[in-house]
Parts: C-alpha cells; structure tokens; sequence
C-alpha cells in the first residue's frame, strides 16, 4: 500500500493545528509542508516557523519540500524546526551531493525532487544517496493543478530507473492526486503520494478524502 501524505498548502492556515490533528487521526502516513520562496516558483508560503507550529500538533514524520534558490542555506533550520526529511530540487542544487550529505549529517532523510520538464538523467548520480525522490506531476508554485498524465510515463521510467540502480528509495508524487490519479501513479510504480486539495479541499472532510485515498491504492 502507497504511503498518503496530505500537504498543508491547501490547509485552511487560520484552522492549521485543528486540520493537522484531524488528518493524523484519520490515518495520514506523513504530513508535508510546503516552501516557497517566489522565486523559484511564483508563490510565497511556509518557512521553519510553521515547520515548528505543525510538529507541535502531530507525532508524524513531516516532509519539508523546499521549492526554494539556495535550499543548502535554510536545511539546517528546517531541521532544527522539527522536520524529519527535508527534499531539495535538483534544478537549483549546484552541488546536489554536497546538500544531501548536509541533511544527512543533521540526522535527517534526504529528498530530491525534479520538475515534470527536468530528465531523469540528471538523477543518476545521486540515487543511491538519497530516502526519497519526488516526481512533481504538476509544475510546482500553486495547489489545486490538475494532474499531467503524460508524468505517468515518467514515474514508470524512474521506478524502473531506481530498480536498475538498486537504490533503496521511496518513489513520490506530487500534483493533481485524487482517488483515480492515485491509482494511476502507484501502478506506474509510485509508493508515497502527496495530496493537497485532494484532501483538504473534499467537501465530505478529510477522514473521508484519506479513506478515499487509501482505498484507491490497496
């Protein structure tokens, strides 16, 4: 079974502990937040601060996907905040190595994300050094995007990719994820998948949403 992981960029902010709470009571695997820096994406968001006021609210393992310039001058806040992995982009991480061994060395699961237009190549050299890759199958900096279906051949060509390499990393999505294109995903070869409208957006709330979810991927 996929792992769900709800992002709180499509939580109600003024209900954040409230939503938080809920969403691990109803079985969520993981929650993650989402950083934006208007810069490398066209959205400003969350920083180490909500990173704190989440973890304050739930014993889950919390992502922090850095959709940021320079994430190797912020890891060590948001690991300090209380994330427990922290995932950088590969199109702004000049020395990937470097940044991954920095997160590792601060005790924490290292993440490498790519945008639906970055190639896969350009994960080789780092799949055996990171917990985590992050497929994005939509292109990052706003919540409620539909999913590209065309990333579903890419997902399968990155689990085959992992496979050849013998890498022992989760194979993530990110973008678009409802019942359907969750099912989509996980038979293309995805096993952690992150939903943001998708759940908190339901209008049946979000035990329902995460019920929906896990059952689409069983």
């Amino acid at each position: 079974m996929a792992l769900i992981v709800p992002s709180i960029l499509s939580a109600d902010v003024a209900r954040l502990g409230e939503q938080v709470a809920a969403t691990q009571a109803a079985g969520a695997d993981r929650i993650q937040v989402d950083v934006m820096d208007g810069r490398f994406v066209p959205n400003i968001t969350f920083g180490p601060l909500v990173v704190e006021a989440v973890r304050r609210h739930c014993t889950l393992p919390i992502e922090a996907h850095l959709m940021i310039v320079e994430p190797e001058r912020y890891v060590a806040d948001f690991a300090k905040a209380g994330a427990d992995t922290i995932i950088v982009h590969q199109e702004v991480s000049l020395h990937l190595n470097r940044t991954i061994q920095v997160i590792k060395g601060l005790g924490k699961q290292a993440g490498v994300a790519i945008n639906p237009a970055t190639p896969l190549a350009d994960l080789q050299e780092v799949l055996g050094d990171v917990d985590l890759v992050l497929c994005m199958t939509v292109n990052p900096g706003f919540g409620g995007q539909e999913f590209i279906t065309s990333m579903l051949n890419k997902i399968e060509r990155l689990r085959a990719m992992i496979q050849q390499h013998n890498a022992r990393c989760d194979l993530e999505v990110d973008g678009g994820i409802h019942a359907e294109t969750a099912t989509q995903a996980t038979r293309a070869g995805a096993n952690v998948l992150v939903a943001g409208s998708g759940v908190y957006d339901a209008p049946d709330g979000i035990a329902a949403a995460i019920a929906r979810l896990k059952a689409a991927v069983v």
